[in-house]
């Protein structure tokens, strides 16, 4: 089980093993506790780099970086055992001497310090993924995606009004001193802006800035709208000859799977549409979306049982689901109500 230490998690290394490698390749003594010294020390780098980013991102970024730190510690403590391990196989030739030395030993214990380094540098990514937690875009296939877009929609909205807000401020003042919607440091950033030669228009804010951010509003609204309406009505699949297409909803996948290995002309038409096989899957795939039906359209390999193309049989399934939902009350047939009157109305049966 791994100790913690405030939110950082470290994990065992082992030290027997840590003591083993350096006796072998090493005259001096093992200092008991390096080894996890060191592994301790790259862990405390990295949490420190996860607060950093998280200071800098939204808060709903903050569980991935988490679990992102979580996972350098535990990789990085199992590549460093097994390296120790390595290690300790073969002594080296400075230890052994040349006489007998295993020559072919020792060419598999580089071959293995070869594969554990490129382990290591593996590992070392991840600390690039904690740097770009939160900084890039949102993709369709996160289930949270709606919900970081509305996020990110809020911040641009207030960007926007903020913009505006200083604008107007310094069009009634001249100045930006005093101006309640914005640091000191800005407003000194935003002067020096304004004093460039680039600068031509007498606000803060040039028209371009406020522009692009409402573009990106509109861009962002455009896909919160996409997604939320992929979500509501869904995609629905079907069987062909030969196999079957499946919606995964819960995957984001549109999944074909076939009974038989398809021809060679079968998986370059699939491939060449944005298809790829995924072996853990049994299944060629693309992302569920518009543009995998559209593809799909043009797999004649695939097509739907019922002769239409898969953009047909998807609007004919949802219009059938909005008369399911939308289909009144049946009204009772006239010629079988008996009218009579009760207490000065008409009461029907």
């Amino acid at each position: 089980m791994p100790e913690g230490k405030h939110r950082t998690m470290y994990y065992p290394i082992n030290e027997d093993s840590a003591r083993r490698a350096k006796e072998m390749n090493s005259f001096s003594d093992y200092r008991p506790g390096s080894a996890t010294e060191e592994y301790r020390h790259s862990v405390d780098e990295a949490a420190a780099l996860a607060e950093r980013q998280k200071a800098r991102v939204d808060p709903m970024y903050h569980e991935k970086i988490d679990r992102l730190l979580d996972t350098y510690a535990r990789k990085l403590a199992e590549n460093m055992n097994e390296g120790f391990a390595i290690d300790a196989r073969v002594p080296s030739i400075l230890i052994a001497g040349g006489s007998n030395f295993p020559v072919r030993k020792k060419e598999k214990q580089n071959a293995a310090r070869d594969r554990n380094m490129d382990e290591w540098r593996q590992v070392q990514g991840l600390l690039d993924k904690i740097r770009s937690t939160g900084m890039g875009g949102i993709s369709a296939d996160d289930p949270r995606a709606i919900a970081k877009l509305e996020s990110k929609l809020a911040s641009l909205e207030s960007t926007q009004e903020k913009m505006k807000a200083v604008n107007a401020y310094y069009c009634k003042h001249k100045t930006l001193d005093g101006c309640p919607d914005i640091s000191e440091d800005v407003i000194r950033k935003l002067e020096s802006g304004m004093a460039s030669s680039w600068h031509y228009e007498d606000k803060p804010y040039p028209s371009w800035a406020l522009s692009n951010n409402n573009a990106e509003i509109r861009r962002v609204k455009e896909r919160i709208a996409l997604l939320t309406r992929q979500k509501e009505e869904g995609f629905t699949g079907w069987g062909f000859d030969g196999g079957r297409v499946e919606a995964n909803t819960a995957d984001n996948r549109l999944q074909i799977f076939f009974d038989e290995k398809p021809d060679e002309e079968a998986r370059l038409a699939l491939k060449s549409n944005g298809f790829r096989w995924a072996p853990s899957v049994g299944a060629w795939q693309r992302q569920l979306n518009d543009n995998a039906i559209y593809a799909a359209d043009k797999l004649d390999c695939i097509r739907p049982l019922t002769g239409e193309s898969p953009s047909e049989l998807q609007r004919r399934v949802r219009v059938e689901q909005q008369t399911d939902v939308s289909e009144p009350e049946p009204i009772p047939d006239k010629d079988n109500v008996e009218e009579v009157e009760q207490d000065g109305g008409m009461q029907m049966y």
